[in-house]
């Protein structure tokens, strides 16, 4: 019996070897079929990765065995119910006698009884001179008394500036690089409303950054929750690395008027590729004001949550 399963990868290589890791065989014991090859694109738009069926064979399942017939024994003869007597012949009763046309004419010309007509209370006169008497009218309850509310007590409200993390941020950054045996150091630039600017500075730091920065969004995210953790009061902290972060800001800026540029060309919708919550923010506010037929909007799900740049020409 033949069965098959349906793998991804960013080539075809690595999904072949994904499926054979999965079934645990080897690459004779199966058959390859490419579905759609792998698509790098250009500047990382348009990249879609390699995804193929596998077809393996596995043993037939022996079919069940039939279940054994049971043999039920013929039912004993049942005697036949005595026969039950007919009943007795009800005799007819008699109809009853007709009165005669005499009786019934002298009862239709008796008078019939007229029903007695119920006289209606009515009030009695007031005699002259006599005062009128009111029906004294019932005591009004007392009209409920609310307690007093005891006010509230206001929420205790945390004042003055954050304690300075300077060096919790500096020494949980000095302490990750050395376990990623990486020379870079973290140099915090500036700090203002809380929110700390620290920069990594060293030699070769590609590697640091990550495929569209997603290495530094997760230091980023590591450092965050490392300084804050235990603390009354929130901090943010904004990692970069070679300026990347400018960098990638006007790259999605241009990337956004050229892609509002062909809906309008087009007059269809085209939607970006997979970005996070910062990148998305970044394409909504630079087409916010870009034309009045263009509007833009998120769907899907995260980590595939895309931008759509929308066209309509009644805007």
């Amino acid at each position: 019996m033949l069965k098959w399963i349906e793998t991804t990868g960013k080539t075809e290589n690595d999904a072949i070897a994904a499926a054979l890791k999965q079934l645990g065989l080897d690459r004779d014991s199966v058959s390859v079929e490419v579905i759609a090859r792998a698509r790098t694109g250009f500047l990382g738009i348009g990249s879609q990765p390699a995804r193929i069926k596998v077809t393996y064979e596995v043993p037939d399942e022996p079919a069940p065995a039939p279940a054994p017939v049971v043999e039920t024994p013929a039912p004993e003869p049942v005697a036949a119910p005595a026969p039950v007597p007919a009943p007795a012949p009800v005799a007819e009763q008699e109809a009853p006698a007709v009165k005669p046309a005499a009786v019934q004419e002298k009862k239709d010309k008796e008078p019939k009884e007229r029903p007695a007509k119920s006289r209606k209370s009515r009030p009695q006169k007031r005699r002259k001179g006599q005062k009128k008497t009111e029906a004294p009218k019932p005591a009004a309850a007392p009209a409920p008394v609310a307690e007093p509310v005891p006010a509230a007590a206001p929420a205790a409200v945390e004042e003055g500036p954050v304690e300075d993390r300077s060096e919790r941020v500096v020494e949980f950054l000095t302490g990750l690089m050395q376990r990623l045996d990486c020379e870079a150091k973290p140099v915090i630039r500036g700090t203002a409303d809380n929110v700390y600017q620290v920069e990594l500075v060293g030699d070769g730091l590609g590697a640091l950054i990550g495929r569209r920065g997603e290495t530094l969004d997760a230091i980023q995210q590591l450092t965050n929750y490392a300084v804050n953790n235990n603390q009354a009061r929130r901090v943010r902290i904004h990692i970069d690395a070679e300026n990347y972060r400018a960098k990638r800001e006007e790259s999605l800026q241009r990337l956004a008027r050229k892609t509002a540029g062909k809906a309008m060309k087009y007059r269809r919708n085209m939607m970006l590729e997979p970005m996070n919550a910062y990148e998305r923010h970044v394409i909504h506010a630079a087409l916010q004001e870009f034309d009045p037929c263009i509007s833009t909007y998120s769907t899907g799900t995260e980590p595939n949550r895309r931008v759509v740049v929308a066209y309509s020409r009644n805007r």
